[in-house]
């Protein structure tokens, strides 16, 4: 490609809420912004990652092309040259890559990684599919396809960081210089200048982050609720009994919440929010405040998401597809001849 590459994945599945959104969803849109003038911005939808758990997969196209338009109506600037958008199943090289790696990968490597353990623990051996014990092979497959400098990862998948710098370092050094090594966890995190606070809590129990698995619905607000029943959900949003708000107090988790809250989706600082706030006797105006900036928030996403050109994404999708397949297979191709599968 010609320039260094930044690489990361776009949910393929699922609901979105204004917790993905805030957390993870402009985060990574700022980064394109910011990045793209010096260097590559691959964006992929993981759809054959999304099969290690358990999904709909009669709504898996839908949800993908949903989520793309998300994006694009977030501000992701699809018109940039430098920004690519592509299903990683649609370049076949992720899946002949990751075979590949599979075969210079130890059975016991796979099996130190946390969350394969911690998965496999949670739901026993025999309900585990083969396809999240073989995660790592895959995810370094798509990292190394596109010679990525840099992977933006949560900390959940820094072993998969380290994993894929390992075997790549293993086949450049058995076979000669076939891929460039991504930065190490630290050198990713003091790129990105990684934030880990931004964590906005479930509604009616702000001792944990907003989630899907909220099977109540309660405590969480997706980005396609509508706006008045977003709005009643953080009325009854569970504070204390304190009876004063105090920003420094860390046993008030539900107030800090729907500070955080306020001020991610009226556009104002946090210190401005919680200046304004604190030392109120009375939860009721903070709530009514939050309640109103997300009502207005959710009411001018959702006008801008049905805004979307539909076509304009398909095109941008299949043209960038096309290129990520040329740019794949050269890497493929590369290692095929190393390994003696082409001559």
């Amino acid at each position: 490609m010609k320039k260094p590459v930044i690489l990361t994945g776009l949910r393929a599945n699922n609901d979105l809420h204004i917790g993905n959104y805030f957390g993870a969803l402009l985060p990574l849109i700022d980064m394109a912004k910011n990045h793209a003038e010096d260097y590559e911005i691959n964006l992929f939808v993981p759809d054959l990652h999304s099969f290690t758990t358990p999904i709909d997969h009669s709504a898996l196209q839908r949800d993908i092309l949903n989520n793309l338009r998300i994006f694009a109506a977030a501000g992701l600037p699809i018109d940039h040259d430098s920004v690519h958008l592509y299903r990683q199943s649609y370049v076949p090289a992720h899946s002949e890559l990751a075979w590949i790696l599979d075969c210079f990968t130890g059975f016991g490597e796979l099996s130190r990684m946390t969350e394969f353990k911690d998965k496999s623990a949670k739901l026993g051996a025999e309900h585990i599919g083969v396809g999240q014990f073989n995660y790592p092979p895959l995810m370094a497959a798509d990292i190394l396809l596109y010679g990525a400098t840099y992977v933006p990862v949560g900390d959940d998948q820094r072993q998969h960081i380290e994993f894929t710098r390992n075997i790549a370092e293993r086949l450049n050094n058995k076979f000669g210089d076939l891929f460039v090594i991504p930065k190490s966890v630290q050198e990713q995190h003091a790129f990105f200048r990684k934030d880990q606070g931004l964590r906005i809590k479930d509604l009616q129990d702000p001792a944990k982050k907003m989630s899907k698995s909220d099977e109540s619905g309660k405590g969480i607000i997706f980005l396609g609720d509508n706006p008045l029943e977003a709005s009643k959900k953080i009325k009854s949003a569970t504070t204390d009994s304190f009876g004063k708000i105090d920003v420094n107090n860390q046993e008030q988790p539900g107030i800090t919440n729907l500070l955080q809250i306020l001020a991610l989706t009226s556009g104002r600082s946090t210190d401005a929010v919680t200046n304004e706030y604190n030392g109120q006797e009375q939860y009721g105006p903070l709530k009514t405040a939050t309640a109103d900036a997300v009502s207005s928030f959710l009411t001018d996403f959702q006008d801008r998401l049905a805004k979307v050109d539909d076509a304009r994404l398909m095109a941008k999708l299949e043209a960038d597809e096309k290129q990520m397949n040329e740019v794949a297979n050269t890497t493929l191709l590369r290692v095929q001849r190393a390994i003696g599968l082409r001559s």
